[in-house]
């Protein structure tokens, strides 16, 4: 099947489904938006097309990048070969196959070419949500930073700089969609906070690779960020990379995987609070497991070398360099890459300041047993069942509800990196449903008069009076 033909295909089924329903929400005045969706790579762009067959309109997309190539990760800062999940998953198409990532690669490649994939490319996925945007008709306003959320009665006024003008508009709901440090932000090590920034960067971070020709450099932590990250410095021509592991072995057990199957996947969020906790506890004292060609990628290389049982003691500046103490030996680098994850932490986000306080964490709800306890979970936000805000103290803060979360601070709520593929399938529809729940019960008494005020009749009663029985004179009188 050609390109053209697979897009006739995939417009023919969306004509078969019929017209997207017209928005049915009242407009209010003073309200710009209906829903706000902060994050403009696939799973903001998913969101703007679920609520679009939900019937929900004035719905804008926002995210502070330049352009499409440079939202999201998959061009910027992923750096991995091939996405790290499995290529069958359901994702954007929402139910709708000629929509998949499958017809789109098959339409361009051919059933065979599918077949013979393992994963996923990592810019094959990139030009298939790119297609998936441009082919539904999704707008994206690059260039649009969110500062700050000001609540209102009924609604937020968002302060944003629009290419570093400010601006000031409202919604009445806001959906983030930001990615893995949307709730929180890069972890730094402490051992690293002395250093200057010159001589070492994030996984997060834009790194010049090509600066580290023929240097030697430290790469902290081993996951896969990581693993990719040190890759990437060997096959840009670094002398030698050096990767540095707390643990005496890479962690190897892949947790997530083994909770993703349809029973664990649909009920999980139903736990009681003992046996999410748990979860969560667990996968972090398993660490999390690189993919095994993200590890054979950089161990091909013969300057590459792993320190295992390897935590710094210190690091500090020597000349232009960087001394590093590990057990008993002193190494020296020219730069430093920290794979050191993310941290999940509302009360750090500028954009939350005006009420992060009132958001309650998990470690407002629940008190684990004293061998369970990890300060890091306890940060994460204490999700509703659509992933909004709740409370810290019922009452001082309603309109948290209307601040829903798709992104992975909701790893304690939900048992899976939220915002990944893995999380579409059940959160979408439950996140979409939440918001068409809540904007027609606030304006019951609008939908009221609409479903049972009065109408014009569809005809009138001439249409059928010829056809109306008429009981015969002769007979009524006998």
């Amino acid at each position: 099947m050609t390109t053209s033909n697979s897009d006739f295909t995939a417009r023919e089924t969306l004509r078969l489904l019929g017209p997207d329903p017209d928005n049915w929400v009242p407009d209010r005045p003073g309200i710009d938006h209906n829903v706000t969706i902060i994050g403009g790579s696939g799973s903001g762009s998913t969101f703007v097309f679920a609520l679009r067959r939900a019937g929900i309109g004035r719905v804008t997309e926002i995210d502070a990048a330049d352009d499409e190539a440079h939202a999201g990760v998959w061009l910027t800062r992923a750096r991995m070969r091939t996405l790290r999940t499995p290529k069958h998953l359901p994702g954007p198409e929402l139910g709708i196959p000629e929509l998949s990532f499958q017809a789109w690669y098959e339409a361009r490649h051919g059933a065979a070419a599918y077949a013979e994939i393992d994963r996923i490319e990592r810019v094959a996925w990139a030009e298939y949500l790119s297609w998936y945007r441009h082919f539904l008709g999704i707008q994206v306003r690059y260039q649009t930073k969110l500062v700050r959320i000001e609540p209102v009665a009924g609604f937020f006024r968002l302060h944003l700089e629009v290419n570093g003008v400010p601006l000031l508009e409202t919604t009445r709901k806001i959906i983030f969609a930001n990615g893995v440090a949307g709730t929180g932000g890069s972890y730094i090590p402490p051992i690293l906070a002395d250093l200057p920034r010159t001589l070492y960067a994030h996984t997060a971070d834009a790194i010049d690779f090509e600066a580290l020709r023929g240097k030697t450099v430290a790469v902290l932590g081993a996951a896969a960020s990581a693993f990719d990250a040190a890759a990437v410095a060997l096959e840009s021509g670094a002398k030698a990379v050096h990767l540095f592991v707390r643990r005496s072995a890479i962690a190897s057990l892949s947790v997530l995987r083994v909770r993703d199957y349809p029973g664990a996947y649909d009920n999980y969020p139903q736990l009681p609070d003992a046996a999410r906790w748990f979860q969560a506890w667990h996968f972090r004292q398993a660490g999390t497991a690189p993919p095994p060609n993200s590890i054979k990628r950089a161990i091909a290389f013969p300057n590459f070398h792993i320190h295992l049982s390897a935590p710094w003691k210190s690091a500090r500046k020597l000349g232009d360099r960087i001394a590093i103490e590990v057990n008993d030996d002193v190494f020296e680098f020219d730069f430093a890459i920290a794979g050191t994850g993310y941290f999940v932490d509302p009360t750090k986000r500028p954009e939350l300041a005006d009420f992060s306080q009132h958001i309650a964490l998990w470690r407002d709800r629940y008190q684990p047993t004293e061998g369970l306890r990890d300060d890091g979970l306890g940060a994460h936000p204490y999700l509703g069942s659509a992933h909004e805000y709740q409370e810290k103290v019922p009452g001082t803060a309603p309109y948290l509800k209307d601040i829903h979360v798709f992104n992975p601070a909701g790893l304690v709520s939900f048992g899976l990196p939220v915002g990944d593929i893995h999380s579409i399938r059940r959160d979408v529809p439950a996140i979409v449903s939440r918001i068409s729940h809540d904007l027609f019960f606030e304006d019951w008494a609008h939908h009221e008069a609409r479903i049972t005020g009065d109408i014009a009749p569809d005809f009138e009663d001439s249409l059928y009076a010829a056809a109306v029985w008429k009981q015969p004179i002769e007979a009524a009188t006998r």
